[in-house]
């Protein structure tokens, strides 16, 4: 059998009639192949030689590529780019009806970290009825915010909504999130804690545990938020009837 000479066309170029021609072409169709490994590769490929026409073929595939470990390259791959390139391009992808769009492209620009990309972190994305969506805006907001003390006490209440809802994931990323902002998160979170509902009043401890033990792991902030309320070192919301002497309230979760 004689070896295939270089301008002999491959198998998958005979299958496609209109072979990709310029290299954002190309690496677009790689990222369409069916084998993710392909897809890391090309992904990494592609980072480790940025090109400007990269751009919108990276961030598009953002939003349908399967593939965690892919996706994750993806990212890799656009921070490796001018961010002059990829900022305006990723926070685009904030609006799209897609949610693996918004939430790729909240942790991309979580990676990027330019400041630029702030204003476009809403309400609407904090509050995103996709879990991966509000968890990926909270962990870049809290990066991205500003010193400014009012603009991160404000982010700090707007966030201090979400305490006490959710699955243990989903709290723990608050948590961490909160505790990004640090001191300016502590006068909203004693308000949680001495005035709102059982959950949210044992997730406010349980945050505040971590910003004075940064190392602690979430589930020994929450069970030590626990034994607080059940000592009674957090008060009951004001509508709630105080428990009576030798009776401790706990959270059912």
């Amino acid at each position: 059998m004689s070896e295939s000479t270089a301008d002999e066309p491959t198998p998958d170029a005979r299958r496609d009639p209109t072979p990709a021609s310029t290299p954002a072409e190309r690496l677009a169709a790689a990222l369409a192949r069916g084998d993710a490994s392909t897809r890391l590769q090309s992904a990494m490929t592609a980072g480790s030689r940025p090109d400007a026409s990269y751009v919108d073929a990276l961030v598009e595939h953002c939003a349908v590529e399967p593939d965690f470990f892919v996706r994750d390259m993806l990212t890799w791959a656009l921070t490796r780019h001018d961010p002059d390139l990829t900022v305006e391009r990723v926070v685009h992808e904030l609006s799209s009806p897609v949610a693996q769009a918004r939430s790729q492209a909240l942790h991309t620009l979580s990676k990027i970290g330019d400041a630029r990309a702030w204003p476009a972190i809403t309400p609407a994305l904090l509050h995103d009825a996709d879990d991966e969506v509000a968890r990926a805006a909270w962990r870049t907001a809290a990066g991205l915010v500003p010193p400014d003390e009012h603009e991160r006490a404000a982010l700090a209440e707007e966030l201090a909504t979400e305490l006490g809802r959710g699955e243990r994931s989903r709290r723990r990323s608050l948590s961490r999130a909160l505790a990004m902002l640090d001191e300016a998160a502590e006068p909203v979170l004693a308000r949680v804690a001495a005035t709102s509902g059982l959950d949210a009043r044992t997730h406010a401890l349980a945050t505040t545990h971590l910003i004075a033990h940064p190392d602690a792991d979430f589930d020994d902030a929450l069970a030590e938020a626990r034994r607080l309320v059940a000592l009674g070192a957090a008060p009951a919301a004001p509508d709630a009837p105080d428990a009576p002497d030798g009776q401790a309230s706990t959270d059912p979760d």
